[in-house]
């Protein structure tokens, strides 16, 4: 399928790009090349096949937790910038405080 220039000025005006001459033809001639890709996708027979939404089975590779000792309160203070008590003070995000 080979897109018009009008048809890839419109879907620019559909994704609020604005483009120039040369991207215009350059994005005609890139997005009918995947479309053509597309209309031989359609062609394959994928009556056997089972739709599906991964195509690989998934796997999480977890390990287990250590547990471990915190650090103490004052070496993890101690590069704080500012702090108040064993809490670090931020300025405030949504109004005075």
């Amino acid at each position: 399928m080979i897109l018009s220039q009008e048809e890839v000025n419109h879907i620019a005006l559909l994704a609020r790009l604005g483009l120039s001459n040369e991207e215009v033809e350059r994005f005609r001639e890139q997005l009918s090349n995947i479309l053509e890709n597309f209309a031989i996708l359609q062609e394959v027979d994928t009556t056997d096949v089972p739709p599906t939404a991964q195509p690989i089975p998934l796997q999480n590779i977890l390990r287990q937790d250590d547990v471990d000792s915190s650090l103490p309160c004052e070496e993890v203070m101690a590069n704080a910038p500012r702090r108040e008590g064993n809490y670090f003070r931020v300025k405030s995000v949504l109004g005075k405080s």
